[in-house]
């Protein structure tokens, strides 16, 4: 079994507070002192794994998953390094503003954040592969859409990026403008969707089915091809943790092997 450490209080000056890290590192990681392994980065980090100190409701299971899918042999192992949102999570998650929600975007901050404060400490600290074909980002909703931003703004540190329900429609379809052409760089792009998965975000609706089929048809006239980039549609498909959790081992698979 891995092992989940907990790091509270973690400095993001770039955002000027502190947040909570979930770290798991897989099983051996204490015995083969010699061994590097590969980092993924994934978003809303109290849902993450499934642990006494996680959520109270449905987590990802995410430990669970990667365990099975090591001890299958269809996976190698990776360390994940899971961030807790905050209180303002639109904000966090969110690289624009969305006037349609009156949400001031901060994602940027967030970004950067990981970037330049995370990534190197956690490079530093941990036996890691640091190149992009070894880090991933990935999350899921607004999470979704952080992690492709990272994928977009920062090629050259994240190679692999999983959006499960991404909310890709968010900031008037801001990503679908700015993401205008292919990063040249080494890209794993995994997108997920219930084929008609819909929420009422408070005045004005979010399709995700619709929009995500519509975000993964803009990258491939990009020029991203089948081994670069994949679209899941889950018939019957919701917007909550549990569905995401079911999704999960197949994401995991096709994005980090």
């Amino acid at each position: 079994m891995g092992h989940i450490h907990i790091i509270r209080d973690f400095p993001s000056p770039q955002e000027g507070f502190n947040r909570t890290l979930r770290i798991y590192t897989p099983d051996g990681y204490d015995e083969h002192g010699t061994r590097r392994y590969p980092v993924l980065y994934m978003q809303d980090g109290q849902n993450v794994f499934a642990h006494p100190e996680s959520a109270v409701f449905d987590t990802w299971c995410t430990n669970h998953a990667m365990e099975a899918l090591v001890g299958e042999g269809r996976l190698e192992p990776w360390i994940i390094v899971a961030v807790d949102s905050g209180l303002g999570r639109f904000q966090e998650y969110s690289p624009w503003d969305e006037p349609r929600g009156r949400v001031e975007g901060r994602g940027q901050l967030y970004a950067r954040f990981l970037v330049e404060q995370l990534k190197p400490y956690v490079d530093r600290v941990y036996r890691t592969r640091p190149g992009s074909e070894w880090t991933g980002a990935m999350g899921s909703s607004l999470g979704g859409l952080i992690s492709l931003y990272l994928g977009w703004k920062y090629p050259e540190v994240f190679g692999r990026i999983g959006g499960l329900s991404p909310t890709v429609m968010w900031s008037h379809r801001k990503l679908f403008e700015e993401w205008r052409e292919h990063s040249q760089k080494w890209t794993r792009i995994y997108l997920d969707a219930g084929s008609t998965e819909y929420i009422d975000a408070g005045g004005f609706d979010l399709h995700y089915g619709e929009g995500t089929r519509e975000f993964y048809a803009h990258l491939k006239k990009l020029g991203y091809h089948d081994h670069e980039l994949i679209l899941v549609l889950d018939p019957g498909g919701q917007h909550n943790e549990k569905d995401w959790q079911r999704r999960l081992p197949f994401a995991l698979r096709w994005l980090l092997s």
